[in-house]
Formats: structure tokens, sequence, C-alpha cells
């Protein structure tokens, strides 16, 4: 039997050469001697008796037995040899009674390189060992700005509260993501039972995950099962069937196909105007009537972000009378999402908006799993398949309404109050700046954060005297506060000046016009598995500015000479050349931020006071928005 082997074997790894040597590539093992050349000085850390993953294991420490063996660590010296003699011996023996001996190996970058043992590897990888144990010594790089390098620094933190070798990811704070999703806190240790659980939930995943064909994606199974347990929760998906988590994979499947993607998302930066067929639309049935539901986190009295897009949900009410009927549902939580989805649908919704980016799972969750029903969620730069998502380019708005605080500013001193630190947020502060900064060179923009732990923001003001103020968006029912939009401290009372609206109706109106006329499939595209986002702007008529009547006539004409170039395209607020806090952003005068870097933006203007503060200084209610849309700030 061990002869038999060793000939399946070697044509496994005959063939595995071929195919490297065709691809360019070298076709036997690595050695770690050779990459170690080209590196700096390197930490070793003995780590004892370890349990290896087979498929980590990649070479050989030395070159002496690297060229008995294909890179898939099957050999390729004839079956006549020494070596194929001392191979089926090691075959027989594993068969037998198994191979138990450990090997010894170097690991590098959280790859294996053997020492000693290379024939008992290629043995345990034939038959198919998941892992084989191991005498381990460490060999620990200097950091570098290197993603790859970061990761693994990533994974060292990692190991030492989770002694978990076999995942690894291809991104930047997967690991850390990781050890959130499983419901453990920055740095809290992993007990054996919880390693345990870990080790087995993976395994059944990686399973089925490589059955479907996870294993020709350009993502790792690590990569994968992130996106997995972030989506459907680590608690559910430990307690389910292999046959269960078959069947979610199998829904899911368009979701890793996106990790993929270098660019994840579809930016639809104005409405589809392409006309449906004559043909098509005579022939087509008559659409059934739309129900559409709006989930919203807080309520239109108490939240203006509600109230905006319960004024949009009544605009559509009123623009489609005998097409489109409305419910809505207010105080959603994390707790209670799936419930009101679930409801909705029960209900006999077709359409489905969720109204905050806190809710993008759970609208991912429905959509996976009720695939005839639209469901979109107000977000931005959110990367799924089953859902479509939208959100505005308000840093238009907000690039005119600097420019009236940069005219209206008396001692050159503003305020901007900003909520979240999240995706579209840092654009709108850095357009009111640079609006500002147009029309009064000298002017400062002091940035507080209404979402902070600490901190006295009326007070800030009161010291750093600022003539303007940008506060809210808007006013909401159940205040009378004159605090929103662009005021003016008269007296101790505001003086209202301008506000940018979020006409959330126009948004709608337009989409649901693409549903009826049969036009909303022609923004898919068929090959492609970007996410679709819609980010529309003026030029759709979905922001504005509105002007108070205590603003100057010249600065009316201003606003609307630049609302109107906005809109046609004409002028780009984030144009020419950028100065960041730290220096030149962009150097080129004629050249214009990409739709991509305005979203997102890490950076703060150079005229801002203020920084973008860190997840831990910010207030608990902000934590489900920021873990799901908060900007990844760079060091430095």
């Amino acid at each position: 039997m061990g002869k038999e082997d060793y000939s399946k074997a070697f044509k496994s790894g005959s063939k595995d050469y071929q195919a490297r040597l065709l691809r360019g590539e070298k076709p036997t093992l690595q050695v770690l001697d050779d990459i170690m050349l080209s590196k700096d000085s390197c930490t070793e850390v003995y780590l004892g008796l370890v349990q290896i993953p087979t498929e980590r294991i990649v070479g050989t420490k030395t070159v002496g037995r690297s060229n008995s063996f294909a890179g898939n660590f099957m050999p390729i010296l004839q079956d006549n040899s020494e070596f194929a003699c001392k191979w089926v011996s090691l075959s027989n023996s594993h068969v037998e009674e198994g191979i138990r001996e450990p090997i010894k190996a170097y690991e590098y970058m959280n790859k294996f390189y053997v020492e000693e043992g290379n024939k008992r590897v290629s043995v345990m990888k034939y038959f198919g060992a998941v892992s084989i144990p191991g005498y381990v010594t460490r060999i620990i790089p200097k950091p570098t700005d290197e993603k790859e390098n970061k990761i693994y620094y990533e994974f060292l933190d990692f190991y030492k509260v989770a002694p978990i070798n076999y995942v690894w990811f291809t991104q930047e704070g997967s690991f850390p993501k990781l050890q959130e999703a499983v419901g453990k806190d920055p740095g809290e240790e992993w007990t054996e039972d919880d390693c345990l659980r870990f080790s087995s939930t993976y395994a059944q995943f990686e399973a089925e995950y490589r059955t479907k064909g996870g294993s020709k994606l350009k993502i790792t199974t690590g990569d994968a099962f992130l996106a997995f347990i972030t989506l459907y929760g680590y608690e559910e998906i430990a307690e389910k069937t292999s046959s269960e988590i078959k069947e979610l994979i199998t829904k899911s499947w368009e979701e890793f196909e996106l990790l993929q993607e270098d660019h994840e998302i579809d930016l639809k930066m104005q409405p589809n105007q392409e006309k449906k067929p004559l043909l098509n639309i005579l022939l087509s049935p008559l659409s059934p009537k739309l129900k559409a539901a709006f989930i919203y986190e807080k309520t239109s009295g108490t939240s203006a972000w509600t109230y905006a897009h319960e004024l949009g949900r009544l605009y559509l009410e009123q623009t489609f009378p005998d097409e489109v009927s409305t419910i809505f549902y207010e105080n959603g939580t994390q707790e209670t999402i799936d419930a009101l989805i679930a409801n909705a649908i029960s209900e006999g919704c077709n359409l489905i908006f969720t109204t905050t980016p806190s809710f993008v799972q759970a609208s991912v969750k429905a959509a996976i799993a009720n695939p005839d029903i639209r469901i979109l969620n107000c977000s931005l730069n959110t990367s799924h398949r089953y859902i479509r998502t939208y959100y505005s380019r308000m840093h238009e708005a907000k690039f005119l309404m600097g420019a009236i605080a940069g005219a209206m500013a008396e001692n050159n001193k503003l305020t901007y109050i900003a909520d979240y630190p999240i995706y579209g947020c840092i654009a709108n502060i850095n357009a009111f700046a640079l609006g500002a900064k147009m029309i009064n060179p000298r002017v400062k923009v002091y940035l507080e954060w209404s979402s902070m732990k600490e901190g006295d923001i009326e007070e800030k003001i009161r010291i750093n005297e600022s003539s303007c103020i940008s506060g809210r968006d808007m006013v909401i029912p159940d205040e009378s506060s004159r605090f929103f939009g662009i005021y003016h401290m008269e007296d101790g009372h505001p003086r209202n000046l301008a506000m940018p609206l979020w006409h959330w109706g126009k948004f709608y109106e337009q989409l649901i016009r693409t549903i009826m006329n049969g036009t909303w499939k022609y923004d898919d595209n068929p090959s492609s598995t970007k996410a679709i986002n819609y980010w529309w702007g003026m030029s759709s008529g979905v922001v504005d500015v509105i002007c108070s009547q205590y603003l100057p006539i010249g600065t009316k004409r201003l606003v609307e000479l630049l609302k109107s170039t906005i809109s046609s395209d004409v002028f780009n607020p984030f144009a020419g050349i950028l100065y960041s806090q730290n220096g030149v952003v962009k150097s080129d005068p004629n050249s214009s931020l990409l739709p991509e870097e305005i979203m997102t933006m890490d950076w703060l203007a150079e005229n801002v006071i203020g920084s973008i503060p860190k997840k831990e200084e910010l207030k608990e209610q902000a934590e489900p928005v920021m873990k799901q849309q908060g900007i990844k700030q760079t060091e430095g």
C-alpha cells in the first residue's frame, strides 16, 4: 500500500512542479535561509511544542532537502530512490500506528519551515492531516510599514491571548475584529475551552467552505470566517450544525466573492437615466403595488436624522398616493432590528429602508433569507452584495455652509459641531473648512464633537469666541431650540443664517421610479460582484442649502453661484491643491479627489483646530455606528 501511495504522491508532486514552472514560480520548496538573507536582523523566540497547521508548512529551513519535494510538499524523486523507500516506510507506519514523533520547525510570518522531519510532513500532508506536532522557534522581523508585516504584528498580539495559529487574514485590523467578534475585550485572554470551541466552530465552517469551493477564492478561510461570524454572530454559528452552516454559506456566497474585490463598491453618483425599451414596457406585466417600511433608530421628535427620513417617507406617500403605501418603526435597537425587519416582511412590505449604518448586518441577513425583498441601508462605503446602500453627498452643501460662515465671521473664528467620526462626516468637516477658507483665508474652524464623553461645548465656544457656529443640521419637533444650521450669536441668542437640507424625499422618489419603470435592475451588472452604493448630491436634488432672510443679498448670490457650479459638475469642493494639518494631501492644482478618497477621509484640513477622536473617547451610544462605519485612522 505504501508504494501505491508514493506513486500517487509522486504524480501530485510532478503535476504541481510543472504547474509552478509554467507560472514562472519556483517549483520546489521555499527555503527559509534564502528568505532571511534579504532580511534585516530578527528576534528568535522558542515556542516549545506546538500543533502546526499542515497547510501553513510551506518549506524547509535549509536548502538540503528542498529539491526532493515540489512546492506542495509532495515527492518528486523516482520510486527506486533511497528517499522513496524511507517515504514508503513512514507511510506504512502512519497507517499502522500513526506518526507521533514531533518535527522541528521555524515559524516566520506565521509560515512554517521544517528543520527536521520533511518526509513526515510530506506523508502527513498526503494523508490530509490537519496539523502535526512540532518544536517551533519563532523568528520575529522588525516592524515595518509593509501590510503583511503589520498583519503579522497584529497576529503576535492576538497569539498572546489566544494561542491559535491556523487563522490568517489578508487585511489589517482583522485580528482585533476577530477578538471582538467572539465577544472578547481587547487583550482579554482565551480559556482552553474558548480555544477548543473556536477550533470546532472554525473547522466546521472550513470544511463546508472548502467543499463549496472556497479554496478557489483569492481570500483566506480566515477572511471568509470573520465575515461570516460578523454577519450571523459567533455564538449563533457555534450552535449550528454542519448542515445549517452549509446552507448559510451557500446563501451568503456572494459576500465571500465580494471580499476579493480591490474596489468593493460600485458608486452610483447620479440616478440611472437609462430608458427602458418601449417593447419591454409594453410586454412587461404591471408592477405590483409597492409597500415600503422605514425603520428608524430613534423617533422623529427626538432625532434630526430620523425626522429628515420621516419627512422623506411622507413626501413619498404624497408623490405616489396610489402606487406606494408605507409603514414605519421607531426606536429600533441592535436587539430588536431583526424582529422589526421580520415584522415588516410579514406585513407584506416588499421594500425596506433601514435608516442607520448600525442596522446593516441585520439588513444583509434578512436580504439573504428573503431574496425577493428589496432592502436598502442608509450608510456610506459599506460593502455588501445582497443589499444596496445609499447616502447623500452632504459635503457639497457643507462647502456652501462654510462659505456663508466664512463671509459672516467677524473675528475669523468658527466652530463646527460634529457627531460621530464616521465615513462622510470628515468630508463634511473639511468641505466646510475649505468653503470658509475660500471666502476668508484667515478663518479658523474649531472642531467639537457632540459624542465625546467629556467636554462642555458651550464653554469651549465661549472661550474661543467663535463668530458663527455650525450645529445640528436641522430643527426637530420636540425642541424649540434655534441652535441648528449656521447661527450667529447675538446677545446670547442664536440668529440662524442658513441650514443644510437632506431631501430624502427626492431620493426615495427617484429610487421608486427606477423600480416602477423597470430600470432598477440596470444598476446591477450581472458579471460584477461589487456592492452598489447610491451617493447622490446637489445635481440630483437630494441635498440643498436654505438661506435665512438675515443673510446679505451678496452672500445669497454667491451661494446660488456656487450651488450652480457644483450641481453642473463645473466645480468640485475638493479640487486643486489641498493641505491637511500635517502637510500636502494633493499637490496637483488641476486634479480633484476621487469619490473613494472623499468617502474615506481620515485627515483634517489645515485650518481646522481639533482632532478626530478615538473610539474609547466617545460615549457608549456611539459604539454601534462606529463599529459599522467608523473611519480607519492612520498613525502620525
